[in-house]
């Protein structure tokens, strides 16, 4: 009996034992709920701090691994330097290049930017507050239904229409507070750009001497554009959401209980951290997409502006493969994101709308189920309004969290479009220093012109790397300066000459020898790669192409260009000085028509090539330079226009460095710089009579030989 007894109190205890031990530590927990919380809460922010020094040490260990990779040798083809493409993520590089476009955006403490952030942050604060309040009358309607008290009901109506007034306006404003925000980030963004693209050659030197940097129209013109509307709307869905987590959470806290919101919190966050490692990188994509609009839109821009060359080589259904393809390209690009964020979508939807929903159900029961410490439910209608006012502040809460959860999507966006805008501004940042990048591409060595091809090319990366020295002078002089092309080969090792003031130089070669080469370095559009040039300032050199560019404007500035009326007038220069120039080259009838010198037309299809040579000498003669460089300018005029021409020039004290093959021209100059595109050159006195003697002599010779086979033939025929 004793062991029978024994055995039954060593029986597991009973359901009311487990009860009271319940119940005492309940009312334990509850004696030291105080202490409890400020742990738990001290221990989260540990947490917190624990793991945004893990993510900063990862990003550090990321960034000094990508640096290691970019010093690694990159493999060469005959297509250029492999390279790799950059991946788009929100990481510290992002960070740093975001609030250097911040301090674009929004320049300083008084300007028009801040005080319309401070703005839209004060109208922010006033909709959170205005939500709260909605959430408390909310409850309390529902309460006096439940209650029958049609008193109380009304008047919260007429609360609830008083409400809506100031409302709606908070609403409105932080819509234009977002638009005009964005509005004048971009006006920012794209006035700094537009002062660094075209300041010193900027935009040339970033096509012709750089290609990190593909479709810089493209950049400006959209990226700009879609880069302030994400940071404005940005600001506007992150800032929200954040304050309102911030005042619900604590008002839930307050009315629910610090544990409920906790553990809801703490599963949030579980389910959170599973859907961020699921979402796909949307940032690299949008880059991506960016970058094949801009490609399928430069295909266009090249078919148009080579449409007459398509068209002769009637090379439009090459062209339309071409279209096709880089269209293809972008839709199969765009049909792949379409696709992730589909399945994204479905994961987002069903944990944020349903899977927290049943969460947010169970706590807002927590009142009414169990007792907190410092609330008194009493009856039906007490209880009726906290589950109504907990859930309206947890819906808005949990509607809050998952903007912020979607503003993930917006900031990898954003990241894109800060990665390309950065990039330009740091490539233009490079270009000003003098650093450039551009692929080298040369042909294989199959003679032996072409080996040497390939050794100067081989040789082209150290002259590259190398700097010359620029003089201001009243004279021109190249001192031991290498040719290079736009291909990095060395055309001329080094290039010695001099132009006097007065003494007009020829300059002659076949195509690619280094001719345009030497007119970029002369225009400041190329660096001096080695040596010394001594040359006047840009403004005492003129440059007439072969296709004079014509600008969009009236005829009196296609005359004055670059120069506007202000400073025509400066120089004292009227429209009767203009017509008499233009008598000069024997175009003043084009001042004959509607509206005169302020006739305004697209000037390259109103006149002929002829006609817009002749404007482009007109420029030169309205300027008057020191120097000007003559590229194939006169090979559209009759030989009349182009004496009359030239002795104007020569008249107004014009040094002329003109590149043509015409005789004509000859006795326009008294120095001659030939190439003779192997890398050699020769310069020297120019005696038009006697080399006009030999030219003549030398076709005469050529005739000759060309005739020998005839003769040998018809002699061997008579001796047979």
């Amino acid at each position: 009996m004793a062991v029978q007894t024994r055995i039954l109190l060593s029986s597991p205890p009973s359901e009311k034992t487990i009860k009271e031990l319940i119940s005492v530590l309940t009312d334990l927990y509850l004696q030291n709920r105080t202490k409890i919380s400020r742990a738990v809460y001290l221990s989260l922010f540990v947490a917190l701090i624990g793991r945004i020094y893990h993510a900063i040490s990862e990003q550090k260990a990321a960034s000094v691994q990508q640096a290691a990779l970019h010093r690694q040798p990159g493999t060469t083809s005959a297509g250029g330097e492999a390279k790799t493409r950059e991946r788009v993520e929100i990481n510290r590089e992002f960070f740093k290049n975001l609030l250097r476009l911040l301090k674009i955006v929004i320049p300083g403490w008084k300007s028009k930017e801040l005080r319309l952030l401070i703005s839209h942050t004060l109208f922010l604060v006033v909709r959170t507050l205005i939500s709260l309040y909605v959430a408390e009358l909310d409850g309390k309607l529902v309460s006096s239904l439940v209650r029958r008290k049609g008193k109380d009901f009304f008047k919260g109506i007429v609360w609830w229409m008083v409400v809506a007034v100031p409302a709606t306006f908070t609403n409105a404003m932080l819509s234009y507070h977002q638009c005009k925000l964005a509005l004048q980030y971009r006006s920012r963004l794209t006035s700094h750009l537009h002062t660094r693209y075209l300041h010193n050659m900027n935009f040339y030197s970033l096509l012709a001497l750089d290609d990190r940097i593909k479709n810089a129209d493209q950049l400006i013109a959209v990226d700009v554009s879609r880069f302030s509307n994400s940071l404005a709307e940005l600001y506007s869905n992150l800032a929200k959401p954040i304050l309102d987590m911030t005042i619900y959470n604590y008002s839930l806290s307050r009315s629910v209980g610090g544990e409920g919101l906790f553990i809801m919190s703490l599963l949030v966050q579980v389910s959170a951290n599973v859907m961020r490692a699921l979402t796909p990188p949307f940032g690299k994509y949008v880059a991506e997409e960016a970058r094949l609009e801009g490609e399928f839109r430069f295909q266009h821009s090249r078919l148009i502006e080579n449409s007459e060359e398509i068209a002769l080589y009637h090379g439009h259904e090459t062209e339309k493969d071409t279209l096709d393809k880089g269209y293809f390209t972008l839709i199969k690009h765009v049909n792949r994101i379409l696709r992730r964020r589909l399945y994204h979508g479905v994961m987002e939807d069903f944990v944020i709308k349903y899977f927290w929903g049943a969460l947010g159900l169970m706590l807002c029961s927590v009142p009414v189920f169990f007792q907190i410490p410092g609330q008194t439910l009493r009856g039906m209608g007490d209880r009726t309004e906290s589950f109504v006012t907990n859930r309206r502040m947890l819906l808005s809460s949990s509607d809050a969290f998952g903007r912020v959860m979607f503003s993930y999507k917006e900031i990898t966006e954003l990241a894109g479009y800060t990665s390309r805008v950065s990039a330009l501004i740091s490539v233009m940042d490079s270009i000003q220093a003098g650093r450039f990048e551009k692929s080298l591409i040369s042909p294989a060595p199959n003679t032996d012109a072409d080996k040497e091809t390939k050794a100067s090319a081989v040789a082209a990366p150290t002259v590259l790397n190398g700097r010359g020295e620029i003089v201001e002078s009243h004279e021109i002089e190249f001192i031991d300066v290498p040719i290079v092309s736009p291909n990095g080969d060395v055309l001329v090792e080094k290039l010695n000459f001099s132009v006097k003031p007065g003494k007009h130089l020829l300059i002659v070669g076949p195509n690619g020898c280094g001719k345009s080469s030497l007119f970029r370095i002369l225009g400041g559009l190329w660096p001096v790669y080695g040596g010394t040039v001594r040359k006047p300032s840009y403004g005492d050199i003129f440059y007439i192409p072969q296709r004079p560019y014509l600008s969009r404007g009236t005829l009196r500035q296609q005359i004055i260009y670059p120069d506007g009326i202000r400073e025509m007038r400066d120089k004292k220069v009227g429209d009767d000085d203009l017509l008499r120039i233009l008598s000069t080259v024997d175009i003043e009838g084009v001042v004959d028509r509607p509206h005169g010198w302020d006739a305004e037309e697209e000037w390259r299809d109103v006149l002929s090539g002829g006609l817009q040579q002749r404007v482009a000498m007109a420029r030169l003669f309205y300027h008057r330079p020191k120097y000007a460089i003559l590229d194939e300018c006169t090979s559209s005029v009759t030989l009349e226009i182009e004496k009359a021409m030239y002795e104007q020039a020569k008249e107004l004290g014009i040094t002329l460095m003109t590149v043509s093959h015409r005789r004509s021209l000859w006795r326009y100059h008294d120095d001659i710089l030939q190439f003779d595109g192997q890398g050699n050159y020769i310069f020297t006195k120019l005696d038009a009579e006697k080399r006009l003697q030999l030219e003549d002599e030398k076709e005469e010779l050529e005739l000759q030989l060309r005739a020998v086979p005839e003769l040998e033939g018809r002699l061997q025929e008579l001796t047979t």
